[in-house]
């Protein structure tokens, strides 16, 4: 199964700021061409939850527990999403996934994952 190939996470203070990249590996750039890219996380015992999403024509939106903090950006040209966090909170602590999605029907299938990074907010 092809991956997403994820970046940034680590070990920050709370109030502090991280951000993290996603590309899509070599083996699919020719081909990759999304209409929507996010980012999902996973914190202990919790199910995964859409943290922000972004359109090829830049449209945004956010879980509520983000908005004002966090930032998705994506560089068509490179295949790359970003998700900058600002004022991070030590709730905000989760494996972080990103991810690509068609949309078929009116329905938004999320074709591509990636592989997750940590990100642990603590003082």
């Amino acid at each position: 199964q092809v991956r997403l190939v994820e970046s940034g996470g680590g070990l920050v203070q709370p109030g502090g700021s991280l951000r993290l990249s996603c590309a899509a590996p070599r083996t699919i750039t020719s081909v990759f061409n999304p209409s929507i890219l996010g980012w999902y996380r996973q914190a202990p015992g919790k199910e995964r939850d859409l943290v922000a999403t972004v359109t090829g024509s830049g449209d945004t939106k956010y879980a509520d527990s983000v908005k004002g903090r966090f930032t998705i950006s994506r560089d068509n040209a490179r295949k790359r999403v970003y998700l900058q966090m600002n004022s991070l909170k030590p709730e905000d602590t989760a494996v972080y996934y990103c991810a690509a999605a068609t949309v078929v029907d009116g329905n938004t299938v999320w074709d591509y994952w990636g592989q997750g990074t940590q990100v642990t907010v603590s003082s």
